[in-house]
């Protein structure tokens, strides 16, 4: 363990300050967890529906639709019209003195988002100049269309999740992922938008020959063809390949964005893909078959997670002639062919983006060099979509055949569009649910949510890990794990005791998606008597360490498996470690604990190390009690007389305005160890909610740009 998280704090230099602040209105939470229901009873699809000007129609009765499966019109028995319309979230006006200290990300909870958003960027199939081109969209998104309520992540197609794959309402988050997206030179994607001309190798040896015979001439053309249809027919089976590992990772996606609650968005920003090729077609070898089986099996998905796709073409509006980069002078066929030919897979890599997009009740977009009205479409359609649902015939889920159904929803008034997913698999949700469960092993129970950018909460979790260092200047992250014992397995000994068994895994992941460190223990917890109930209501704590060698981006993963009931919960948490070498002004984690007024009155030098392990994992704390705080200050620049000048201050905020704006103090050091600690009084006048405690720490000593440091903690205030 590290001497930082078990300091004795010095109490007695403890300011306690206290604060209130004015209620406001808590954002109600659409209800719409049963977006879509697929069972025996009822079938449940959501529908857009949008007029001329691309804007959504709120005001249509169960009478102006009509909905169909396998041709056969069904009786609407359910029917409601959900407003997801996103109200922005005013900040409050900070200063100017005070511009420089960075505001804290704002906080939100599942019933606060209105839009879930997965950015999909298809580096399997974008060239080198999209990419370029998709990194500016992405910021211009986060910067002017992203809302405070939209919970987003930038996923790659050809990549692990890494560091910064995870669904988040913080914009520097996203920054931070948006700028490590790179080009990826074994995708299918070239340096531009088409694969430059160049003359085939029959076409080189033709062009050195001697003027041939005229029955030699056909024979040098018989194989010039003869090799292109190789490389023609190559070509292909690799974008079959690379395709299907964009619609896999697209699977994956939807298949964990299911968990989350309510509607959900993916943008697929990609250079296209086709559904089925020429060559499929003349070999009869059933892959197109198989592409639309797989596009089946994705819409079915989509379906059931409540997942809309919208694509868009990279490439804007892309110039099918030749370039500069084409060498066309030994090339023996006419240059309109080639151009031709460029037309037939722009064509074809569209019609699978359009494809992917309908089926699964998105849009397309395509020839437009402004990327972020693809994005606006997709927000639009963001804002409300109407329910419905019908009453499905027994032959729906003939367990014989399994068939797709496809659905037909029409309305009757003229000039509007509808869209909707286009079918589904005849297998019930729960059905699903169960098979997956038998099929999966302990083992893979446990690895599935360390290898997804989602958590699964059958046991509820909470983690928090910190960044410091230790005496001898080496970083290292500590992670404090609180377990809810209340969703754990009980079995009662012969002794009266009480014991649940279980699995935990961690695993920190860097920003390029490999594992960096990991741990994995079999633990048994047993209670005695008299001391159930209370591990029951305060749960507890696995806390552990992981040595950190290089600064950057890191994303602490942790899942737990009961090995009674089987259920499994995980947590995550991304954190940026700075590096320390450079000599920058920086703060340690922040440690936490929560006192009542006589716990604190009574308090002496000795501190209690569980309390301490259990407030900064769970930070969860009651109004009227005192929330004490403590970091340790790095980097600090010294004067002649080998002391700091430093200044420190203490922000609260809730919903991103700030609540408290404390005063800017003179820190006083203590020792060699620059400790910086205090405490507030959560007075029991606060509105109950989350908020957010932010450190901040001026250097007067250092330069303009290294003067202010800040670290911050979220916590969660209840009665």
């Amino acid at each position: 363990m590290k001497n930082f998280f078990y300091l004795v704090l010095c109490l007695s230099a403890f300011s306690i300050l206290s604060f209130a602040q004015t209620p406001t209105p808590t954002p109600k939470s659409v209800e719409n967890d049963d977006v879509v229901k697929i069972s025996t009873n009822l079938i449940q699809v959501d529908v857009t529906v949008t007029d001329k000007n691309g804007k959504i129609v709120t005001d249509l009765k169960p009478e102006d639709f009509e909905i169909f499966e396998n041709n056969e019109k069904q009786t609407i028995t359910n029917f409601s019209f959900v407003n997801s319309v996103t109200q922005k979230v005013s900040t409050q006006k900070i200063n100017k003195n005070e511009a420089a200290i960075p505001l804290t990300p704002v906080q939100i909870q599942p019933g606060q988002v209105r839009r879930t958003i997965a950015l999909v960027v298809d580096d399997l199939g974008l060239s080198a100049e999209s990419i370029q081109t998709v990194k500016r969209a992405l910021r211009k998104f986060v910067d002017e269309q992203m809302q405070p309520n939209d919970l987003v992540a930038v996923i790659l197609t050809g990549k692990g999740i890494g560091a910064l794959s995870q669904f988040t309402s913080d914009k520097n988050l996203l920054y931070s992922a948006i700028d490590k997206i790179r080009w990826n030179p074994v995708g299918r994607g070239g340096i531009s938008a088409f694969t430059a001309v160049e003359p085939t190798l029959q076409e080189i040896i033709a062009n050195n020959s001697a003027t041939p015979r005229t029955n030699t001439s056909q024979a040098t053309s018989d194989a010039i063809q003869a090799e292109k249809d190789r490389t023609t027919a190559f070509n292909e089976l690799r974008e079959d390949i690379f395709a299907v590992g964009t619609l896999g990772a697209i699977k994956y996606v939807v298949k964990g964005m299911g968990e989350l609650p309510g509607r959900k968005s993916i943008m697929l920003f990609s250079d296209g893909f086709s559904i089925c090729t020429d060559t499929d077609m003349k070999k009869g070898d059933g892959r197109c078959e198989q592409m639309q089986a797989a596009l089946q099996r994705l819409t079915d998905l989509c379906n059931r997670a409540a997942v809309t796709i919208y694509s868009q073409d990279a490439r804007g509006l892309a110039y099918v002639g030749m370039g500069s980069g084409d060498n066309i002078s030994l090339i023996t066929q006419n240059i309109n062919q080639s151009v031709m030919e460029r037309t037939e897979e722009l064509r074809d890599k569209q019609q699978g983006l359009s494809y992917l997009a309908k089926e699964t009740g998105g849009r397309a977009t395509f020839g437009s060099n402004d990327l972020n009205l693809g994005l606006e479409k997709m927000l639009g359609d963001t804002q409300g979509y109407y329910l419905i649902a019908y009453q499905p015939d027994s032959d729906t889920f003939d367990a014989k055949t399994s068939k797709f159904n496809k659905l037909l929803v029409k309305v009757k008034k003229d000039g509007l569009n509808v869209r909707y997913r286009s079918g589904f698999f005849g297998i019930a949700d729960s059905e699903i649910r169960r098979n997956t469960a038998q099929k999966e092993t302990p083992l893979q129970q446990i690895l599935k949510p360390l290898t997804s950018p989602f958590t699964v909460n059958e046991i509820n979790l909470k983690l928090n890990t910190v960044f410091a260092k230790d005496d001898k200047n080496t970083p290292f992250l500590h992670s404090f794990l609180h377990i809810d014992a209340r969703d754990l397995q009980f079995t009662e000994k012969p002794d009266g005791t009480k014991e649940a068994t279980f699995d935990i895994l961690a695993i920190s992941y860097g920003e390029d998606g490999k594992i960096v460190e990991q741990v994995g223990k079999n633990y048994t917890i047993t209670a005695k008597k008299g001391q159930f109930e209370s591990l029951l209501n305060d749960g507890f704590v696995y806390n552990f360490v992981f040595p950190i060698k290089n600064s950057g981006a890191y994303q602490m993963r942790v899942a737990l498996r009961d090995a009674a009931n089987a259920k499994v919960g995980s947590a995550s948490q991304f954190i940026e470690v700075p590096d320390l070498k450079k000599g920058n002004l920086t703060l340690s984690g922040i440690v936490l604990e929560s006192l009542t007024e006589p716990q604190w009155r009574e308090r002496n030098s000795a501190t209690n190390q569980l309390n301490l392990m259990q407030d900064t994992s769970l930070r969860r704390f009651k109004r009227g009690t005192i929330l004490s705080y403590s970091t340790e200050i790095y980097n600090a620049k010294l004067d002649q007389s080998n002391k700091p000048n430093l200044q420190t201050q203490i922000r609260i905020f809730r919903d991103g305005k700030i609540v408290l704006n404390g005063k800017l103090n003179p820190f006083t050091a203590d020792g060699n160890k620059l400790n910086f600690a205090g405490a507030l009084g959560l007075g029991k006048e606060m509105q109950v909610g989350d908020y957010v405690l932010q450190i901040v720490v001026i250097d007067n000593l250092a330069k303009s740009k290294q003067k202010i440091a800040t670290q911050w903690v979220q916590f969660e205030l209840m009665d």
